[in-house]
């Protein structure tokens, strides 16, 4: 099963920190990587930064347009205002099929502020407990993910605390 999950983290570069160990993870097997993003917002920026992790990834599931799409709708539709209300209004709906809901969005754009980060990952295989335990001294927070409710509590309590 693919995961998405979205973490904050409290640092403009802490989640390219954090991607840049996630190959060292997968080649001991603990996560399979299939596509990765990063939303940084440097303090005094007027916009987040936004890189899609091709590099690292190669080839990933989704290509830069799924990324760019959902990026534009998190955090640069507040600034185009209502002029592409209708065609938003569409291409929201065709996310709603893959689980990012308008919800998701919401979450993301309150929460990823300047000078913080967030990781937008693509799992599979995941190893839970020897992945947290590799990043046990990252401060991150869980911000969606399709994760089970059970799975997804016990990823909040453990990079939470």
């Amino acid at each position: 099963m693919t995961n998405l999950t979205v973490w904050k983290l409290d640092t403009a570069a802490g989640a390219a920190s954090v991607l840049a160990r996630l190959p060292d993870l997968q080649k001991q097997h603990l996560l399979k990587l299939v596509d990765a993003a990063v939303v940084s917002w440097p303090v005094g920026a007027k916009k987040p930064r936004t890189q899609q992790a091709v590099e690292l990834v190669r080839l990933g599931a989704l290509d830069g347009a799924f990324w760019g799409m959902l990026f534009g709708m998190i955090f640069f539709v507040p600034l185009l205002g209502m002029a592409l209300g209708g065609a938003l209004g569409a291409l929201s709906g065709s996310f709603k099929d893959y689980g990012i809901n308008d919800e998701f969005i919401k979450d993301c754009r309150a929460q990823v502020t300047e000078g913080t980060s967030a990781l937008f990952l693509l799992t599979q295989d995941e190893v839970g407990d020897r992945v947290r335990e590799a990043l046990k001294e990252v401060k991150m927070d869980l911000i969606q993910s399709n994760l089970s409710s059970e799975q997804e509590a016990s990823l909040r309590q453990h990079f939470s605390a």
